[in-house]
């Protein structure tokens, strides 16, 4: 099956871009429960963000967060690089995204897991380089586990693709078979970096994908706020139209002020989506997304009514970071239009430690009871997990879970709700009880 791919292009830069990726190793290690800082919304107003017993926003009173023991159980996998998990509805098996190209199937094995033998789908040579921040970075299953969907840097020129593939199989053999490939996006990348990969389905069956703003620094090209190109986007896509194209995506059929928008567009303004989730309780859209060299950032688009999460929501790089407006040395265009932006719910600066966050996911496991209806993220330089929820009126609760992982670079929920830790140094880890 084939279709002509949605693209959109980026001016190639025409000298040799030399990069050097300085990651700030070491954390505060200050224990962020219990504190309260102010935000600074990005209209300039401000408000107070504590840590609070008082309830979720909808009255009902919940223990702290640091309340909560947990520890995190190691799934004994001996995967390369593991970047992205995800799972078919109808099996009990884990497919594992290693960031060369393989996807591999973890079948359950008594208390555990293992691998089986022969890959889902090895996508080694269409990904080439894992250089800076290119490979396979994202993977999702249809809901109705009949195709596998990748996001991944393409060999030649490392530009971005998502494909779909078939699935079929049983557990123990689960595979995805190339002769199906369906290119649904091509998007031009202008330099190494910031390239997202996140893929979830959203409550709606539609299929939600992160890119980031096409990389270097500063955003040079004004892709975050620019609607023409794909880059600095959550896309949503609908797998089962010809073009991909959702007839209600917010950009289709026209607006006045953008009548060149690429119609593939959710939301606007990110610098580097890196992962997403949809709370599965209210529909609720989840994102981390990376700061330049001060602040890193969370956001949720609360759903409202009919409409999903997020329609039309502009996050407002790269005329803010963070909170704070970001003033570039190379400033790019601004468009006619400032705002409204979308506040973040949480911020943190480098100084307080960390360097690069990785969102994750919202706990729904009642296993972890204490911890239902938190976003849990990590800082791929700090380390560790911690936890933000609503709580009354703007206030938030966190707290640090006190867990020792390093290099975290995704979550996921697995068939019964269990959430799992990726991280490309120490592996594939669930969150339990302790």
């Amino acid at each position: 099956m084939s279709s002509t791919p949605i693209r959109t292009t980026s001016r190639r830069a025409l000298a040799v871009l030399t990069a050097v990726v300085a990651l700030a190793a070491g954390c505060s290690g200050d224990d962020t429960s219990g504190s309260t800082s102010t935000t600074k919304a990005r209209d300039g107003s401000t408000s107070s963000t504590s840590t609070t017993a008082d309830g979720d926003g909808e009255g009902t009173a919940r223990a702290p967060l640091d309340a909560t023991p947990v520890r995190l159980v190691s799934l004994d996998l001996d995967a390369n690089d593991p970047i992205d998990l995800a799972y078919r509805s109808d099996s009990t098996s884990l497919l594992v995204a290693e960031r060369g190209g393989t996807v591999r199937e973890a079948q359950r094995a008594g208390d555990g897991f293992r691998f089986t033998d022969e890959p889902v789908i090895d996508l080694t040579a269409a990904i080439g380089s894992t250089d800076m921040e290119r490979g396979l970075l994202g993977i999702a299953v249809a809901p109705d586990g009949e195709h596998l969907y990748v996001s991944y840097t393409e060999a030649s020129h490392g530009d971005s693709r998502i494909d779909e593939y078939g699935l079929s199989g049983e557990d123990g053999s689960l595979r995805a078979d190339p002769d199906t490939r369906r290119q649904l996006v091509a998007i031009e990348q202008p330099f190494p970096n910031h390239n997202g990969g996140s893929l979830r389905f959203g409550p709606d069956g539609m299929l939600y994908a992160g890119f980031g703003d096409g990389g270097a620094a500063d955003d040079p090209e004004g892709h975050g706020q620019a609607r023409n190109t794909l880059l600095g986007k959550i896309l949503r896509i609908d797998p089962s139209a010809p073009d991909g194209i959702p007839a209600d995506n917010p950009f289709v059929g026209g607006y006045a002020d953008f009548s060149d928008a690429q119609p593939l567009i959710w939301a606007t303004g990110l610098r580097n989506p890196w992962r997403i989730d949809f709370d599965p309780a209210n529909g609720d859209l989840w994102i981390g997304d990376v700061g330049q060299n001060r602040i890193e950032e969370i956001n949720r688009l609360v759903a409202d009514g009919d409409r999903p999460a997020g329609y039309g929501a502009n996050l407002g790089w790269d005329l803010f970071e963070g909170t704070e407006r970001f003033e570039s040395p190379d400033p790019a265009p601004v468009p006619a239009s400032e705002g409204p932006f979308v506040t973040p719910i949480l911020t943190y600066s480098h100084d307080e430690g960390g360097c690069s966050v990785t969102g994750g996911v919202v706990v729904r496991d009642p296993r972890l009871a204490g911890l239902d209806g938190a976003f849990l993220y990590s800082d791929f330089c700090a380390g560790g997990v911690r936890a933000v929820r609503p709580s009354t009126g703007d206030s938030i609760d966190t707290a640090d879970l006190g867990l020792e992982i390093g290099s975290v670079v995704s979550f996921a929920r697995g068939p019964e709700g269990e959430v799992y830790v990726i991280s490309m140094s120490d592996g594939v880890h669930r969150i339990d009880p302790a």
